[in-house]
């Protein structure tokens, strides 16, 4: 089954934005959210630049506001309707990676990654439920990430902990959509260029670039698979070996 009418949130820049133009490329229609509008409008554009025949509709989000994430995403469903289409697929893709090291100063930051990354991921999540169960079909795809595996230290001990929570609340989704037409897989990304790890002052190990690490987000999702892990190497075999690493090892993460 061809997904073509797609939401993303977080999709004004980063792995949001890559997967956009991807989509684009193969003709899906997409629902676009986030906070900086101005360049979802840019992003609009270089859309349609992309494939003029995708229709593309633009809501400013912030996903914190729970009422909010109900509001744009059933907006998002009617925009699809006025033109004869469901709402095929839904990205929770909104997140953050800002904090520091817990007791260090670093409460706020440490805070809104938590309500970004988790109880943001959440809202997400009874939405597109929401809209998939009453239409009795749809794809349900959380961006977690390879560190939700361990518990890590520093400016990742929060946002390790987000992704390991999404992941765990989208396996009980999946559990709960056993035996049914909705779908609902998990996508762990290792390191892919975006403005998050430009924020880092090492580079980190195994990085690829926004565009091949779009490109394979998306050939990932379209696989429909419970679990993935992009790109397949390293990460896969990282993924293995990650409950042996001691404590001193993730210290250097």
């Amino acid at each position: 089954m061809k997904r073509k009418n797609i939401i993303i949130t977080g999709a004004s820049s980063g792995l949001g934005k890559g997967m956009a133009k991807e989509f684009a490329k193969a003709g899906c229609n997409l629902a676009l959210c986030a906070r900086r509008t101005e360049k979802l409008v840019a992003l609009k554009e270089e859309l349609l630049q992309i494939n003029p025949d995708i229709r593309i509709f633009l809501r400013p989000l912030d996903v914190t506001q729970t009422e909010d994430v109900f509001e744009v995403f059933h907006a998002f469903k009617a925009d699809f309707e006025e033109v004869g289409e469901p709402v095929d697929r839904v990205i929770v893709n909104a997140g953050l990676g800002r904090g520091g090291s817990l007791g260090k100063g670093h409460a706020v930051a440490n805070m809104q990654t938590a309500m970004t990354n988790f109880c943001g991921a959440l809202s997400q999540m009874e939405a597109a439920m929401e809209i998939f169960r009453a239409q009795n079909h749809g794809h349900l795809v959380a961006i977690s990430s390879m560190s939700s595996f361990r518990g890590l230290p520093r400016s990742m001990n929060v946002y390790a902990a987000t992704k390991a929570g999404l992941k765990s609340m989208a396996e009980g989704a999946r559990i709960d959509m056993l035996n049914k037409p909705i779908t609902v897989s998990t996508i762990f990304p290792g390191y892919i260029q975006s403005e998050m790890t430009d924020a880092i002052s090492k580079p980190p190990p195994f990085m690829i670039s926004l565009d091949k690490g779009a490109k394979l987000l998306v050939e990932a999702i379209n696989k429909e698979k419970a679990n993935s892990y992009v790109p397949f190497w390293p990460w896969f075999f990282f993924r293995q070996l990650m409950p042996f690493f001691s404590l001193k090892m993730l210290r250097n993460f």
